[in-house]
């Protein structure tokens, strides 16, 4: 779902790199020195995820495992979604860098999102493990899905019809993403539940 070069408007520039800026300051004043090699990974992750990408309109969808970066990593999804962004932008133009704080804050405000909602839900029984991290593959991508379409129709009217296809182009890459979290969280927490601040199901 990145936007690209020369489609939104200077005022929604302007106001992504706004808030993607104090996502970022707040994602590492909470980070701890001790969890960098875990942002570095699940940056890494989430670069090599989003690699592969399907046009839709001014935008395109992929696979973006935003919502398990959140999961794992909270606030400092902001940093790491960042790094992986820009990565991609420099090395293979993926949405620029003009558009690189509000790509940043589609994808990752998100995975906050999902954070708080989901990630108390990890420490309980397998079933609610399994639907909570569902519940934030599937919605970290419809969140994102509805914050590009939002930033393509403030562009102006004529994105509207784009806008409105993101998200439909979206639902079966949300469906996806919340059984690769699904998988990925119930293997951590058989493997390294400390992880997930949870003992094994």
């Amino acid at each position: 779902m990145h936007i690209s070069e020369g489609v939104l408007s200077a005022p929604v520039l302007a106001g992504g790199a706004a808030l993607s800026a104090a996502g970022l300051a707040l994602g590492l004043k909470k980070m701890d020195y001790d969890r960098l090699p875990r942002v570095a990974l699940l940056s890494a992750v989430f670069f090599v995820a989003s690699l592969i990408h399907l046009p839709v309109g001014p935008s395109s969808v992929h696979l973006v495992l935003n919502g398990l970066v959140g999961l794992l990593l909270g606030w400092a999804a902001f940093p790491a979604i960042f790094v992986g962004l820009t990565l991609q932008a420099i090395l293979f133009q993926f949405g620029g860098l003009t558009g690189l704080g509000v790509n940043t804050f589609s994808m990752a405000l998100p995975a906050v999102i999902c954070y708080y909602a989901c990630a108390p839900w990890l420490r309980r029984g397998r079933a609610a493990l399994l639907l909570a991290s569902f519940a934030a593959g599937f919605g970290s991508v419809l969140l994102a899905a509805l914050l590009t379409a939002l930033s393509l129709f403030l562009s102006g009217e004529a994105f509207l019809t784009s806008a409105a296809a993101i998200v439909l182009a979206s639902l079966p890459g949300m469906a996806l993403e919340g059984v690769i979290t699904s998988l990925a969280v119930f293997f951590l927490r058989q493997a390294r539940p400390s992880l997930l601040g949870a003992g094994p199901v």
